[in-house]
């Protein structure tokens, strides 16, 4: 029996439908249709196919990782890259027992002054301006009129009161990166942001109070919330949901 076949007798068994389970575990029935089917071409890059075969399998009983092995006997092996000669003639010459050359050493003192310099202002301490005393009883200043010395109050200056500004509160933000390709969908307090497949690299940021984030390949994507990283949401092809409080 098949792959796709084992997968159609398991959900018969238990009287589901396509409509069924694709409701159950939030996959287009079209996808469990080309499963069954075995059209690998209609769900895309294996990745994915990976992703939808563990999360159907564990729903119908099925061994995941058996089901995974059995797709990847299908898949053709992929070609060995090869080197042009121009190539492996830079690697050779960038070869990092060879002598360093004249820029590099330029380039490495030119670092260290900078390092040293920017040290030097960190450990400076600034320059505050000199404070003046004020007395709290009321100078005089001399004053000469008709050849004698008398004194007269001098004005007492005003201290003024400086109240600072009131910060505002900074904006809790989670941001999303993607170290391999995954499909993505997340919704901000209750809109839909973003949905569809984005290529490995892809950083989104979002700002709300409630996200709700749903991915196909769990392995691939990492969470960081309010600046503390959450690391990956789960393993390679994983279909993975969760809620973040922002």
């Amino acid at each position: 029996m098949s792959l796709g076949e084992r997968f159609r007798a398991a959900r018969e068994q238990r009287g589901l439908t396509l409509s069924d389970v694709a409701e159950h575990l939030r996959i287009r029935s079209v996808y469990l249709a080309a499963i069954e089917e075995e059209n690998w071409k209609a769900i895309g890059a294996p990745v994915y196919i990976r992703g939808f075969l563990r999360t159907y399998a564990r729903y119908l009983g099925l061994d995941p990782e058996e089901a995974v092995s059995a797709f990847n006997a299908t898949e053709p092996a992929a070609p060995a890259p090869t080197v042009s000669p121009s190539a492996r003639s830079r690697a050779e010459y960038r070869s990092p027992s060879g002598p360093m050359s004249p820029l590099i050493w330029v380039a490495s003192i030119i670092a260290l002054a900078l390092i040293g310099f920017v040290v030097y202002l960190y450990v400076t301490p600034a320059h505050t301006q000199p404070q003046v005393a004020v007395a709290s009883g009321e100078p005089t200043a001399p004053s000469l009129t008709n050849g004698s010395s008398t004194q007269i109050p001098a004005t007492a200056m005003p201290s003024a009161s400086v109240s600072a500004a009131p910060v505002a509160p900074a904006l809790k933000t989670l941001v999303i990166h993607l170290t391999a390709p995954s499909w993505l969908r997340v919704s901000v307090d209750g809109n839909v942001s973003i949905e569809g497949t984005f290529p490995a690299g892809t950083t989104k940021t979002f700002h709300g109070k409630l996200a709700l984030v749903r991915v196909g390949n769990a392995g691939g994507v990492q969470l960081t919330v309010d600046g503390k990283p959450l690391g990956k949401l789960g393993g390679s092809g994983d279909v993975v949901e969760k809620s973040f409080v922002l």
